[in-house]
């Protein structure tokens, strides 16, 4: 949970952001989450009524500050959306929790911001096609099953083959081997997000970054570099921004031995969209 914080100071005191460029935001309101998240499990989550294995499959114990917290995840996530359309780039300082499903949370997710938001989109921008761009080093199992079927968003995710069960499906699928180096990782992202794109023309991109592909990660199985991560976001935020494509970020997943890795990792992706952004205008 630190980082979150920390990266956040990481980008004041460098000066990648003055504190004015930060909106704190409330929860999102209950109508907003039941446009994804079944009444019974919202009612879980705010009382507290989850049991020992639901806190397990979480990986989070429920506490009086769980629901706020990741409501106020999700209305972030909306309304970066909401901004990214206006301005071309926003940012979540948090955000990403891609496993979360309708009934259920999972692997640190609680409520599924990306789905909420683009319900919430399709509610006030009726036919706005979004693509979810998923580079979290885990399946966003959870965005694919709510958001399946639905031929106005286009979900791509590149992650880890695990051989598990609880992957679901989405419009693209890119598997990497375990403990994938760098320049292998790439050339596989480049060349299968350039195909995605292809196919699907958004009005809006959703990007879960993720800091989990670290070769230092404790869960990530990637081999990934500092200097790969920051090949990554070049590419990805020029490829959006310079054909004005508005673009939402989110942290997604991160869990490195060296904390203040995980961190960094997020701060330079935050970064290095303030510095396409500045060259785009």
């Amino acid at each position: 949970m630190e980082k979150f914080e920390v990266s956040k100071n990481m980008l004041i005191d460098s000066g990648v952001l003055r504190g004015e460029d930060v909106s704190e935001v409330r929860a999102a309101d209950a109508h907003v989450l039941r446009r994804v998240h079944d009444a019974d499990y919202l009612a879980k989550i705010y009382n507290g009524h989850l049991d020992r294995k639901e806190q397990i499959k979480l990986g989070l114990p429920v506490t009086p500050k769980l629901y706020s917290r990741s409501a106020t995840e999700v209305e972030a996530t909306r309304k970066a959306c909401y901004a990214a359309l206006q301005d071309g780039v926003a940012a979540v300082l948090a955000g990403g929790g891609h496993s979360a499903f309708k009934d259920r949370g999972e692997k640190y997710s609680v409520f599924n911001d990306i789905a909420i938001a683009i319900r919430d989109l399709q509610v006030q921008r009726p036919g706005i096609k979004v693509m979810v761009v998923d580079t979290d080093a885990h399946q966003g199992n959870g965005t694919n099953e709510i958001l399946a079927n639905d031929p106005s968003v286009f979900t791509y995710s590149i992650h880890v083959d695990r051989h598990s069960s609880s992957e679901v499906s989405g419009s693209m699928d890119v598997e990497t081997v375990r403990y994938v180096e760098g320049d292998m990782y790439l050339k596989q992202l480049f060349t299968s997000l350039a195909a995605a794109l292809d196919v699907f023309s958004p009005d809006l991109v959703i990007w879960i970054a993720g800091a989990d592909n670290h070769r230092n990660d404790r869960l990530g199985l990637m081999q990934l570099d500092l200097k790969d991560f920051m090949r990554r976001d070049e590419v990805i935020l020029r490829a959006f921004m310079r054909n004005r494509i508005p673009v939402a970020i989110l942290y997604g997943g991160g869990y490195n031995r060296q904390q203040e890795y995980t961190a960094k990792i997020h701060r330079n992706t935050i970064a290095t969209a303030v510095k396409i952004a500045k060259e785009v205008k």
